[in-house]
């Protein structure tokens, strides 16, 4: 009687089991696939820039490099784009998406925080307008921003940039920190005001340290936005000198033809500034979170 009703006892659970797995191997091919489809541009990107100009140009199909060539690189590094050394372009970059970040960080968690924690008259019309601005594309508002920025008398400098740059993201971060600061509980910033806290206290160690994964988070946002920004970089700088790395690498794209090779290695020196800030600041999100769930 054992030996016939332990296999129908056992099915549920094998077959329960069975699922899981699936389910499992299924949801890790998915993640596999995902990965790979958006890590090939990088890799393609990358492995051009170590191909010589016959593996570019051929018609045959070729993942890997046969012959690794820093030609591209030393080509780019020695040569420079029109005139100026690349290193040029790459300071250029992050002096604008540093002061990007920065700037855009102090504005985005003031505003967040007093939209939050602050009842007053057009809160939901400020909160509406910055909804509006972000369907904007960033097209429609070139004209506009250019005479304004003219008019302030930052053409052709590196601080009309950043605050251009400032105005494209602010939106985004007040509405993202909007969010992370609603989510924490105004009786710890009470219980710190009661144990005679100031305000700013209050703000530095008890709301900052709970909001700051949130801006780590729009802080990356805003220097990719900024690091890669392209149209307003070349309306607003008339000189070569004051161009970043996304208006140098059109200087590749000749009549006559395009330099792929540079192209590609110009483009994995920008990438790497990308990926050093992320590595920084991704501790600090994880910190942020660690000690967010300790103090909540």
């Amino acid at each position: 009687m054992t030996t016939l009703t332990s296999p129908q006892v056992r099915r549920p659970r094998d077959t329960a089991r069975t699922r899981k797995k699936l389910r499992k191997i299924a949801l890790n091919g998915t993640a596999v696939v995902v990965f790979v489809i958006a890590m090939f541009p990088v890799y393609w990107m990358v492995s051009t820039g170590f191909k010589t100009n016959d593996q570019i140009f051929t018609t045959e199909f070729i993942p890997f490099p046969t012959s690794f060539t820093f030609e591209h690189f030393d080509r780019v590094l020695d040569q420079g784009v029109a005139g100026n050394s690349i290193w040029l372009y790459l300071r250029n970059s992050a002096i604008v998406a540093l002061g990007t970040v920065a700037v855009g960080a102090v504005f985005s968690l003031l505003a967040a925080t007093a939209v939050s924690r602050f009842r007053f008259k057009g809160r939901t019309s400020f909160l509406i307008t910055l909804l509006i601005v972000q369907m904007v594309p960033a097209e429609a508002l070139l004209i506009p921003l250019f005479l304004s920025v003219k008019r302030l008398g930052l053409y052709d400098q590196l601080l009309g940039l950043i605050v251009v740059n400032v105005g494209l993201t602010l939106p985004f971060g007040i509405w993202m920190l909007r969010t992370f600061v609603a989510a924490v509980p105004k009786s710890l910033e009470e219980a710190a005001w009661i144990d005679g806290a100031s305000r700013f206290t209050t703000f530095w160690k008890v709301l900052f340290p709970l909001v700051a994964p949130g801006l780590v988070a729009t802080s990356i946002f805003s220097f990719i936005t900024a690091w890669n920004e392209l149209i307003f970089a070349l309306v607003l700088m008339s000189d070569p000198s004051g161009y970043t790395m996304p208006v140098a690498l059109q200087y590749f794209f000749g009549q006559r033809g395009t330099d792929w090779g540079a192209i590609m290695a110009s483009s994995t020196l920008m990438t790497i500034p990308v990926v050093v800030f992320f590595l920084l600041v991704q501790r600090r999100m994880v910190s942020g979170l660690v000690a967010g769930a300790v103090k909540g």
